[in-house]
């Protein structure tokens, strides 16, 4: 489990292909409190540490990518020289500074628009049609890995949606966001909470 609150930027400096995609990640942390077999989220996709090794700020793990994974996420995140967002995942007594956050990707979207809008940076994303009824006016969503604040959201013709979020300027120097680009891919996962509500209304209405 994590929050969305992003801890580090990564880069991949080695993909090899094998059964799967073994990735080696360079990152500023400390080797001695990566353990063999936690889990990190990479740009909001929840994958196990499966080697480490480096100093402290000068670290890197190793993780497993799955087919499946790849062919469910952004495409070109999982390229030699990529950055991702980094969070370890949550540990008892941890703030919750964020929302409840999986690590299992949703959706891919798309960035549809970008503006800015007085320091900060506005971002519409187009989100495919199952996603849409997940998605309202100040609710909370993960988009790469960044647990953000949605600002609006407009229901498309076909069924697909398109919302507005805003990056301020912290959020952009600290995360990958700050560096999307129009048209550019994204990993995105719902709010939990509104996920289990729909089931329940769903059931209740069959």
């Amino acid at each position: 489990m994590f929050t969305g609150i992003v801890t580090a930027i990564g880069t991949i400096t080695q993909v090899q292909q094998r059964g799967d995609l073994r990735l080696t990640i360079a990152c500023p942390f400390d080797p001695a409190e990566i353990d063999i077999g936690a889990s990190i989220a990479c740009s909001g996709v929840c994958l196990t540490v499966v080697d480490r090794g480096g100093t402290k700020g000068d670290a890197h793990f190793v993780v497993d990518v799955s087919a499946e994974t790849t062919s469910c996420t952004a495409k070109r995140m999982w390229r030699e020289g990529a950055k991702l967002n980094l969070e370890p995942s949550l540990r008892l007594g941890d703030e919750l500074g964020g929302h409840i956050v999986t690590g299992h990707v949703d959706a891919v979207g798309r960035v549809a628009d970008w503006q800015p809008e007085g320091d900060s940076m506005r971002l519409t994303i187009a989100a495919p049609a199952n996603l849409a009824p997940f998605i309202a006016p100040k609710g909370s969503i993960t988009i790469n890995g960044v647990s953000l604040t949605v600002n609006s959201v407009q229901d498309r013709d076909d069924g697909t949606v398109q919302f507005g979020l805003n990056i301020i300027p912290h959020t952009a120097d600290v995360t990958t966001l700050g560096e999307l680009a129009q048209d550019a891919e994204v990993n995105l996962e719902v709010d939990t909470i509104a996920r289990y509500l729909h089931r329940m209304q769903a059931l209740r209405a069959g």
